[in-house]
């Protein structure tokens, strides 16, 4: 009988980032407050009915609950209060993504500006799947134009 061996199912997409970026007129606290937040994200991306948080701090899982059905469970990688950064992985899904990384961070831009950019490194599960880099892009543009009508 073959001795099992240490695995995992967890493995980092590859593939061209996808990057949205926004400048709000606020500061990087009060920005970093909504997109900072893991278990925050459904204040700012209205196709999401609820998030549950199980832990707290990195290593944590949040399950995010889409008003039609769909279901993403994702892992926090890192979390850095001081930088303003933090990165999560999606371990389940029910949207066709195979593997999914992602970067959340803020700076400041000037004065009285603050700028948020994520970033998502995505596979889809069939990878000729039309139109998915768009699709990411679309869903990530929208989300940050949200979070600056929330902070205007």
């Amino acid at each position: 009988m073959k001795q099992l061996q240490p695995d995992t199912l967890i493995k980092n997409p590859r593939g061209k980032p996808v990057v949205s970026s926004v400048v709000i007129a606020c500061s990087t606290a009060t920005l970093w407050k909504v997109v900072g937040h893991f278990g925050g994200f459904d204040a700012f991306i209205p196709a999401l009915s609820h998030i549950e948080l199980t832990g707290a701090g990195v290593g944590s899982l949040r399950k995010k609950c889409f008003h039609d059905g769909n279901l993403v469970v994702e892992q926090l990688n890192s979390h850095d209060e001081q930088a303003m950064n933090m990165t999560w992985t999606t371990i389940y899904n029910t949207l066709g993504i195979a593997r999914l990384w992602a970067a959340m961070s803020v700076e400041p831009v000037g004065e009285a500006h603050a700028r948020a950019t994520w970033m998502i490194i995505a596979e889809p599960i069939e990878q000729e799947q039309e139109g998915f880099e768009p699709f990411v892009q679309t869903f990530t543009d929208n989300a940050l134009e949200n979070v600056r009508q929330l902070l205007s």
